[in-house]
C-alpha cells in the first residue's frame, strides 16, 4: 500500500456491510484514520476488530442530533464519505408517498446532515473532501423499477455540484460517484425480497454487458473492485486537488466514464 492517506481523518457511513465497509477498510490500509459509522452496532463492531486505525461509531444519519453531536466532537475531517443509502424497488405506481420521503430522507437529506454538520470546520481548515455515494441509475440513465432510488441518486449529483461550486475557493472539493449494480448484502436482500430468488439473481446478471455483477469483497479489492477504490482514493488524495466538480460512473462493462460537472480550469468553476 502507498498510505497515500496517512494522517488523514475519514468518516464513512453506512460502513457495517457493502461497500461502506469495504471502503472503510480501504481508506485504512492506506493509513488514514477511520471513522466507520451505522445505525447497525451489532455489525459494524467488528470491523475495529484488529484495525487500530478504524474506530467504530454508531451514527443514525436520519437524525440530526446524532449527526451534528458526532460533528461536534470530531471537528475538521480530511475525508467525507457519504455511503448510506436504500433501494426502492418499483415504478412511480409502487411507490408511496412515505416510500418517497423515506428514500430522500435516507439517500439525499442524510448527505445534507452531514455535510452541513461537518462543512464549518472543513472550511475552517481550510481543505477537505467531500464524497458522495449516487448511481448509474439517476441523470445519468434509467434503470427498470428504480424509480424513486433513480431520482434521489440524480438529486445527490445535483448537491455534489451545488456544493463543488459554492465552496471550491475555500478549499473543498465534492464529487459524486455513480458504480452499477455491486454485489453486496444490500443487494443479497433486494434479491430475496423478490421471491424467487434464482430467476431474480438471473435477471440482475441478465442486464449487466458483462454478464457478471461487481464484488464489493475483498477479493474484488475491498469493493468497487479496483477501479472505482481508485476514485475512492483519488477523490480524497490531497495530490488531486484539482479534481474539482466530476461525476465518476463505473459500469459493468469494465469500462469508465468522466463527465465534467463544470470546471474550466482549477480552482475556477463555471456551472453547466
Amino acid at each position: 500500500m502507498s498510505k497515500r492517506l496517512a494522517g488523514k481523518i475519514a468518516l464513512v457511513t453506512a460502513a457495517a456491510q457493502g461497500i461502506g465497509r469495504a471502503t472503510a477498510i480501504a481508506f485504512a490500509d492506506e493509513g488514514a484514520t477511520v471513522w466507520a459509522t451505522d445505525i447497525n452496532e451489532v455489525a459494524l463492531k467488528p470491523l475495529g476488530d484488529g484495525r487500530p486505525g478504524i474506530h467504530t461509531r454508531r451514527l443514525d444519519v436520519l437524525e440530526t442530533k446524532d449527526v451534528d453531536r458526532l460533528a461536534a466532537e470530531l471537528g475538521a475531517l480530511d475525508v467525507l464519505f457519504n455511503c448510506a443509502g436504500y433501494v426502492h424497488h418499483g415504478t412511480i405506481l409502487e411507490c408511496a408517498e412515505k416510500d418517497w420521503d423515506f428514500s430522500f430522507d435516507l439517500n439525499v437529506k442524510s448527505m445534507y446532515r452531514t455535510c452541513r454538520a461537518f462543512l464549518p470546520a472543513m472550511l475552517q481548515a481550510g481543505r477537505s473532501s467531500i464524497i458522495n455515494m449516487s448511481s448509474a441509475a439517476s441523470s445519468i440513465k434509467a434503470a427498470p423499477n428504480r424509480f424513486v432510488y433513480g431520482s434521489t441518486k440524480a438529486a445527490v449529483i445535483g448537491l455534489a455540484k451545488a456544493i463543488a461550486a459554492d465552496f471550491i475557493r475555500r478549499g473543498i472539493r465534492c464529487n459524486a460517484i455513480c458504480p452499477g449494480t455491486v454485489q453486496s448484502p444490500s443487494l443479497e436482500q433486494r434479491i430475496a425480497a423478490l421471491g424467487d430468488a434464482e430467476k431474480a439473481s438471473a435477471a440482475f446478471v441478465a442486464r449487466q454487458p458483462m454478464g457478471r455483477i461487481r464484488s464489493s469483497g475483498r477479493d474484488r479489492c475491498l469493493g468497487f473492485a479496483s477501479g472505482l477504490r481508485i476514485q475512492l482514493y483519488y477523490r480524497s488524495d490531497p495530490h488531486h486537488r484539482w479534481r474539482l466538480q466530476r461525476l465518476k460512473t463505473q459500469d459493468s462493462v469494465e469500462k469508465e466514464s468522466e463527465t465534467s460537472l463544470s470546471w474550466s480550469r482549477p480552482w475556477l468553476p463555471t456551472i453547466v
